[in-house]
């Protein structure tokens, strides 16, 4: 069912009918700072669009004109968004009594809950992939981690995952795993930052599951480089936990699943300091971290010239 908004339909900042959590980064950064900072209509944010109805799948692509949309979801994700589809068609449509859709097979890639927008490309980047799990492993202790194995070798890979939620990565907290994540998934940063300097397929919709977290840590790092200042960056950031009130249910049982608790559908004030601290401590800022996976100099300028609004 659509939802109801009392926001004028001809405002570019009106609400999609089933997706949440969007925005145009550019008029966001710019709206906060007050001064035309970045490019607007070049660069999207929202959670997942796979519930879009038709009229938000016409206004991405003939309002918007989004051309590339990179998914940042896990394998398991998709998997559990393709029973939750399954699910609901089965509800829908009273299938027979022994077709049990939501606990049948699910193929490696799913994808009949994708949000397919006409003339567009999708790209599936997953940034919790082969070596961020890995490094989720080396953190386990050794009756853990044989336990993991066991689990994810006898079919119970869910219950392996649940495991790994509730010991590891509910202790490192969000920004702990934000860290994480950018020194494990180098190859997947750089695949998604390579995208962002030398593709010619703008405008692009970034999103993960609610479009917080991953999103937030690519969102995070494109702002830093175009030289967007500290609090603006904390803005966009944050402005993703009000977003996401609406599905707060939905999204709580669903990080359940992941053995993780509700702190993880906030967004903590020091999220983007720390971060920035981090970086600069590590790296001595975003840019050496992007030289570091393999984003030179002159990649990095090609992604400030996409974003920068240079009058």
């Amino acid at each position: 069912m659509a939802r109801q908004s009392s926001i004028d339909l001809d405002s570019p900042d009106r609400p999609f009918d089933n997706i949440i959590n969007f925005r145009d980064v550019g008029r966001t950064i710019n709206h906060f700072c007050g001064a035309e900072v970045l490019k607007e209509g070049i660069l999207y944010r929202s959670a997942r669009p796979d519930d879009a109805s038709e009229r938000d799948k016409r206004r991405l692509a003939e309002e918007l004109h989004i051309a590339t949309v990179i998914d940042l979801r896990s394998q398991t994700e998709h998997q559990m968004a393709t029973r939750k589809r399954r699910a609901e068609i089965a509800s829908a449509g009273s299938p027979p009594d022994d077709i049990d859709l939501t606990s049948a097979p699910v193929p490696a890639e799913p994808d009949e809950h994708i949000c397919k927008i006409p003339d567009s490309q999708r790209l599936f980047i997953s940034l919790t992939g082969k070596s961020f799990e890995r490094a989720l492993l080396s953190k386990l202790d050794w009756p853990s981690y044989l336990r993991v194995i066991t689990l994810a070798l006898t079919g119970y890979r869910p219950d392996a995952i649940r495991l790994i939620g509730e010991t590891v990565m509910q202790p490192r907290g969000l920004t702990g795993l934000a860290q994480d994540t950018l020194e494990s998934s180098i190859p997947e940063f750089r695949s998604i930052f390579t995208t962002l300097a030398t593709s010619t397929a703008y405008p692009i919709l970034i999103h993960c599951t609610q479009g917080k977290d991953r999103t937030g840590i690519i969102i995070l790092l494109a702002l830093l480089l175009a030289g967007v200042r500290m609090d603006a960056v904390a803005d966009d950031y944050t402005r993703s936990e009000l977003e996401l009130v609406p599905e707060f249910e939905e999204r709580m049982r669903e990080i359940r699943v992941l053995g993780l608790g509700e702190e993880y559908t906030r967004c903590p004030p020091d999220y983007v300091p720390d971060m920035i601290g981090f970086l600069e401590r590590r790296y001595g800022g975003v840019r050496g971290y992007l030289e570091r996976i393999g984003i030179d100099g002159g990649m990095q300028e090609l992604i400030r010239q996409k974003l920068l609004n240079q009058v």
